[in-house]
């Protein structure tokens, strides 16, 4: 059975702070604000990987309230989610995303985000499509305050489930 999910992300951008997207450090004056590293395209990914399990969102399982996640590699996290995703017998096929950022342009960078995502998900890099669009001057993105990403995965049960080898009980689905 496959299933797709939805994921968004959104962070305010300031001075002094480091651009992370796709598990990839941008050059830019401004980078994004978070309780971990505040890389929106892997959140996005994150949260679509978990909305297709039925698993809830990042902040379910990564709580910006818990100071274990304080700058948290997102990249790390999105390894989490997969092994996660093995407990219920599903893995991640294919992923599509979209970047919104104004400045600086990611064009020579989307190959390695995709990349990193990828390997991430343990799938072959062609699996992984990042596109990179601005805001044309239009809200948040366009005048610079902020970077946006969107991300549609799709995950399928895998031929045989996984078998735990501890005590503990599944993960909680929540809807």
């Amino acid at each position: 059975m496959n299933r797709v999910g939805l994921g968004t992300d959104r962070h305010r951008l300031a001075f002094g702070k480091k651009l992370i997207l796709g598990g990839v450090k941008v050059e830019s004056p401004k980078g994004a604000v978070g309780h971990s590293d505040a890389d929106a395209l892997t959140h996005a990914v994150i949260d679509a990987v978990l909305g297709a399990a039925g698993m809830g969102d990042i902040g379910h399982h990564f709580p910006d309230t818990d100071p274990q996640w304080k700058d948290a590699n997102s990249i790390e996290l999105l390894k989490k989610c997969v092994e996660l995703l093995k407990t219920t017998g599903y893995r991640p096929t294919n992923v599509d995303a979209v970047v919104h950022l104004e400045q600086p342009k990611l064009g020579r960078l989307k190959q390695e985000m995709a990349a990193n995502i990828a390997d991430a998900l343990q799938l072959p890099r062609h699996m992984v499509n990042v596109k990179a669009k601005t805001g044309e001057g239009l809200g948040p993105v366009g005048t610079g305050d902020a970077v946006e990403a969107l991300a549609v995965a799709s995950i399928e049960k895998m031929s045989t489930m996984v078998v735990r080898t501890s005590s503990t009980s599944l993960p909680v689905i929540k809807p």
